[in-house]
């Protein structure tokens, strides 16, 4: 059976896959700036005689058909791009470009969706219909390489009818995927104010503008628009992050900086709140006597997974894994921006365990220590193949 194939497959293969990830690992490269990344997956693909493209500087698609390509399109996707940080981890394959490190297990998800293709390629008279294998560019950075990727035609010729993706999880154990569907991920924008007024003598503040009160009143404000204007049954978060201002205990300065997050769930409050955002600033910066410049950065769009094919995303993991195995993800206020696929076609972005207390693999996502049980890549691409090669979408 097919399912027994691929299992098999992913455990025979598995050793090569993680030496893949060894690779990636060791070799991380910033947002939009994967071109050996990038070369190193052309590289895969050309092995396994796989054709594809090149999109958005530094993505690639490929496109491997089955039997009957026209019957069914599943897209499988997959991020490249590591992040800024410094690794700490004493491993073989620690980071050799210092101060990038991929703390977000995306060379991960590049080593799944590879395995998955190998499997795919190897079986390909066995199953029905076309999978098109999209590993981006930047989806750390705005304004994402989701984005890009789609203005470029990744969702044509052909027109996938579902997309999926997989990120790990390091709070859920090794062996364990999970599924949730409809809201998973906020959306995320980024909030830029500079507060202006006429600095001078802290001693004389009655001359003065105090840039930094202005700055205190507006960041306490500003949490009034969720707690009275949001349905309190729609999750969103607004954080300001960063006050920077003044350079010493006697000058009340001339210019306040505030950077911060705002993230939603619900697409129309997400603008709704912008618009509030900037009256309530606005408004109270003025009334204080100071200028401000604001600026809202749109990033990501919430993930939102289409509920029919989470069911059935489900019950094929259950199916490929066993019912004991396959849990509910939670709702996070964090960002993906796979939202930007959602939003095009049905999609399901799922969860892939990467935790072994044991192993002492317990570390976060974007923390310098972050690694994962490696045990876990046999079953993400074991998995992945399978969704690509058997979801049939209800038909």
């Amino acid at each position: 059976m097919l399912k027994e194939k691929i299992q098999q497959l992913a455990k025979e293969y598995a050793p090569d896959f993680i030496s893949i990830r060894h690779h990636l690992h060791a070799h991380p490269e910033l947002s939009y700036q994967e071109y050996k990344t990038s070369q190193f997956v052309q590289e895969k693909l050309s092995e396994l005689k796989i054709p594809f493209q090149v999109m958005a500087g530094t993505g690639v698609v490929g496109l491997l058909q089955g039997k009957n390509p026209g019957k069914r399109v599943v897209a499988l996707r997959a991020d490249m791009d590591a992040l800024p940080i410094r690794e700490e981890n004493d491993i073989p394959y620690k980071s050799t470009n210092e101060g990038v490190m991929h703390a977000c297990g995306h060379d991960v998800h590049t080593t799944v969706l590879l395995g998955a293709s190998r499997i795919l390629n190897q079986l390909k008279d066995e199953w029905e219909g076309t999978v098109k294998l999209i590993f981006q560019p930047g989806e750390e950075k705005n304004p994402g390489g989701a984005s890009l990727m789609i203005k470029e035609g990744v969702l044509k010729n052909p027109e996938p009818q579902a997309i999926f993706g997989l990120h790990v999880h390091p709070g859920l154990e090794t062996g364990k995927l999970s599924f949730r569907g409809g809201m998973v991920m906020a959306s995320a924008d980024e909030i830029y104010i500079t507060i202006k007024g006429k600095g001078g003598h802290a001693a004389a503040p009655h001359l003065t503008v105090d840039t930094i009160l202005v700055a205190s009143h507006l960041v306490v404000a500003l949490q009034q628009i969720i707690s009275r204007n949001r349905n309190p049954l729609s999750p969103s978060v607004l954080s300001i992050t960063s006050v920077q201002g003044g350079y010493t205990t006697n000058v009340i300065p001339s210019e306040v900086r505030l950077m911060g997050t705002f993230r939603a769930m619900d697409e129309e409050w997400r603008f709704r709140a912008h618009e509030l955002i900037r009256k309530q600033a606005t408004e109270l910066v003025h009334s204080m006597g100071a200028e401000i410049d604001l600026h809202i950065d749109v990033g990501y769009p919430m993930v939102y997974n289409n509920e029919a094919l989470d069911t059935v995303a489900r019950a094929e993991a259950r199916e490929f894994m066993g019912r004991d195995r396959v849990l509910e993800t939670e709702i996070r206020m964090g960002a993906e921006d796979f939202g930007y696929y959602t939003r095009q076609i049905p999609g399901c972005f799922y969860r892939l365990g990467v935790m072994n207390e044991e192993k002492g693999i317990t570390s976060g996502v974007h923390t310098p220590t972050f690694n994962i049980d490696e045990s876990a890549i046999e079953i993400g691409a074991g998995m992945m193949a399978w969704l690509g090669a058997h979801t049939n979408f209800g038909q």
